[in-house]
C-alpha cells in the first residue's frame, strides 16, 4: 500500500512540473496567456491531491487544515485557468494579473506542501 501511495505521490508532483513548466515557458517567452497544457497539469495534481488527502497507506495523522488550504488555493488557481481561458478566448488577450497569479498561486501551494508540517 506504501508503495501505491508513493506512486500517487509521484504522480501529483508530475501534475505540478506540468502547470509550473508550461507556465514558466510562456512567462520566459513573454506570453501571456493560459494554454491547456496548465489546465492539465492543474487537473492531475488536483486528482492525485485528492487521492492523498484519504488517509490510506500511512501511520499517521493527516493535517486537514493544511489540506484545506491546499484545496483552496487549488480551486483558486482552477477559477483563474477557467476565467484566463474564456477570457481569452473571448478578447485573444490575458490580463497580466491573472497570469501572474496563477504562478505565484502554484508556488505557493507547492510552498505549503513542503513547508507546512
Amino acid at each position: 500500500m506504501e508503495i501505491l501511495r508513493h506512486i500517487v505521490v509521484f504522480i501529483h508532483l508530475i501534475g505540478f512540473a506540468v502547470l509550473f513548466g508550461s507556465w514558466v515557458v510562456e512567462a520566459v517567452a513573454h506570453r501571456i496567456r493560459v494554454t491547456k497544457l496548465m489546465t492539465w497539469g492543474m487537473v492531475i495534481a488536483a486528482v492525485a491531491g485528492l487521492a492523498l488527502a484519504a488517509p490510506w497507506g500511512i501511520e499517521y495523522d493527516l493535517n486537514y487544515t493544511k489540506l484545506g488550504v491546499k484545496f483552496a488555493v487549488l480551486l483558486v488557481i482552477g477559477a483563474l485557468l477557467g476565467i484566463g481561458s474564456a477570457r481569452q478566448r473571448k478578447t485573444g488577450s490575458l490580463p497580466p494579473a491573472i497570469f501572474w497569479s496563477i504562478g505565484a498561486l502554484t508556488l505557493l501551494n507547492a510552498g505549503l506542501a513542503v513547508i507546512w508540517r
